[in-house]
């Protein structure tokens, strides 16, 4: 058979058409709807409650919940919410750790019109009056696990004590302090009816509020309608994860962070499958709960992924049920690794913010890559070193060219609208306008990306992540990735995680590379020589980094993305760092720790770079 095609390639087409009842059921399921249609995240729950009445829908710690009981639960604390006088749209702070309660606390909020304001669960002082304060919360429901952290932030809060603290008990702490009221409690007789109020809350009206994760400033607080938590759940439910009332999905992200929430707990809520929650992540505890739970679909971040990868392999590990998993942040270095090590067969990354008009989904089960897209985007060129888009000589801006990476734009549209933040400020400065022709308006989502070739995928243009703007930097004239870095550093057997940034050498021009790195278990010091020679020979001159950091720990957020910021300000000052510090010296192709005459030479502009 000489007609150009491997068996590969016959392979490839094969899978791919595959997928093509899948787009067809999506095609007929995301219908638009208009912002004024009556439904919301509670009328789902309600409908899961009439038609998979006894099926199980959240287990967490023991406890089980099937549908009706847990719609009875929402109604409980919904009749007494309803009772204290808040007016549709009121923001309601929500600061509690994922669990059953948790869920019930947002459909409760939601059949009344109020928005859910879910708060990070590690915020502390500042950051944690700023988002209470920001929303005007109304009132606060706090779980009894956290009641110690907000007991030294409430005395900067216009809340009042013993009416506008809610409290929920905890298996530590089951006595609500004095200056709250105990929602439990006071919700255990309650009626457990439906409300007549849910009937009229529309899909355009606001249901929550996601804080951005503040890592660069204090976190903003995305708007949330109905209608785009829906339709995103109704994307991971047909068209991610496959899933039915007879799936159940393993859950152990942060229920405050989009990927749980909107993906996770979406695709459930939208398909009546129950779901495992997990208050935190456990490598160690994955694989068995998994099997134990007959879980079949996974809700996943990246460097969760390489966590579970660092835990030392069975024989046996793709025996279990999981058949699909869905989230992001899956690097292309690890991804065949974990795919055939827990024979997960489909694996839908996908690309998405709690803010943004834009989303990508691998729904043709391409091998790393964050999938396709039904939205008008565009990838801009950018001009790294003067941070800012490329402009002509019209002053409009070029298109990236296929293959390279490019700032990724998204059009706003009646269809796609931007639904910004609390803060007006903070919405425009986010919308970058008449950038191609007067008039048009596009979401600025702060990522690279490039267009990328996946083979037969139905006409459908495919995209991979590069970096975050602010990730990027310009070294020897050239660009550099931290990503793609920390995908070849990563590869190193001795490495079990590394965080790759630049900083600034007195002297020189852009900013040299620096890789913090975490040891593998069992590896006390970092072979210099055989880690010199993989980057010599894995990286192009301008990529290699110059500075070495070795930790015994990273530092993470919530939903395990890796901290640069004090990283940065450290940068490779030996007087502001314990850590041993190593560095290649201009000339050299070996590590070598970084002394003190060194970094006088470093301070002084001397020392060559």
């Amino acid at each position: 058979m000489d007609n150009g095609w491997t068996n590969m390639g016959l392979r490839d087409i094969a899978c791919t058409l595959a997928e093509v009842p899948t787009l067809l059921a999506l095609k007929r399921g995301m219908r638009p709807r208009s912002s004024r249609e009556k439904d919301c995240i509670a009328r789902q729950v309600e409908r899961n409650a009439e038609r998979f009445a006894g099926r199980p829908a959240i287990l967490c710690e023991g406890a089980s919940l099937n549908w009706a009981q847990f719609n009875a639960l929402a109604n409980r604390y919904a009749h007494c919410l309803e009772a204290r006088g808040l007016a549709k749209g009121d923001a309601v702070g929500l600061f509690m750790e994922s669990r059953i309660e948790f869920l019930a606390a947002i459909v409760a909020l939601n059949k009344l019109g109020l928005v859910a304001a879910l708060i990070n669960s590690s915020l502390r002082g500042r950051p944690l009056i700023h988002c209470l304060s920001l929303i005007q919360a109304k009132l606060c429901i706090l779980g009894g696990e956290l009641v110690d952290a907000l007991a030294e932030a409430k005395s900067a809060l216009s809340l009042e004590e013993g009416r506008d603290y809610l409290f929920l008990p905890d298996a530590g702490r089951g006595e609500a302090p004095d200056w709250a009221v105990d929602l439990a409690r006071e919700s255990a007789a309650a009626s457990e009816s439906n409300l007549l109020e849910t009937a009229d809350i529309a899909l355009g009206e606001i249901a929550l509020y996601l804080f951005t994760s503040g890592t660069t400033g204090l976190p903003k607080a995305a708007r949330v309608s109905n209608r785009r938590f829906l339709a995103n759940g109704r994307l991971s439910q047909i068209a991610g994860l496959k899933c039915t009332h007879r799936d159940r999905l393993y859950l152990c992200l942060p229920l405050y962070h989009g990927t749980g929430l909107m993906v996770g707990v979406g695709a459930a809520f939208a398909s009546g499958a129950s779901l495992f929650v997990r208050r935190r992540f456990s490598a160690g505890n994955f694989l068995s709960e998994v099997r134990a739970q007959g879980a079949t679909c996974l809700i996943y971040i990246g460097e969760m992924c390489r966590y579970l990868l660092n835990v030392p392999a069975q024989a046996d590990d793709h025996v279990n049920p999981l058949r699909t998993m869905m989230g992001n942040g899956l690097r292309p270095d690890i991804w065949m690794a974990f795919k055939k090590r827990f024979g997960v067969g489909r694996i839908v990354e996908f690309y998405g913010s709690s803010e943004g008009n834009v989303a990508f989904a691998n729904l043709l089960n391409k091998n790393a890559t964050l999938g396709m897209t039904g939205g008008e985007v565009a990838l801009a060129e950018y001009d790294l070193e003067a941070d800012q888009l490329s402009l002509d000589e019209r002053k409009r801006g070029r298109r990236a060219p296929r293959g390279q990476p490019g700032l990724l734009l998204g059009r706003i549209k009646p269809n796609a609208a931007f639904e910004g933040y609390t803060d007006p400020e903070a919405t425009e400065r986010k919308i970058v306008r008449n950038l191609f022709e007067e008039g048009d308006a596009w979401f600025n989502t702060g990522d690279l990306m490039r267009e990328i070739d996946v083979g037969f995928a139905l006409g459908y243009a495919h995209y991979q992540f590069v970096d975050r703007l602010g990730d990027t930097y310009r070294w020897k004239s050239e660009n550099v990735s931290t990503s793609e870095v920390e995908g070849i550093l990563n590869e190193h057997p001795q490495i079990q995680f590394c965080n790759v940034y630049g900083v600034e050498i007195p002297g020189a021009g852009g900013r040299a590379g620096m890789a913090a790195l975490t040891l593998a278990p069992g590896d006390a010091s970092l072979d210099l020589q055989d880690f010199s020679r993989h980057v010599k020979r894995e990286l192009p001159a301008f990529a290699q980094p110059v500075f070495l950091r070795v930790q015994e720990g990273m530092a993470l957020t919530g939903t395990f993305k890796m901290l640069k910021g004090d990283l940065k300000k450290q940068g490779w000052d030996p007087e502001r760092i314990a850590d041993p510090l190593y560095v290649m010296k201009p000339g050299s192709a070996l590590y070598e720790p970084l002394d003190e005459e060194f970094a006088a030479q470093l301070k002084a502009g001397a020392a060559g770079y």
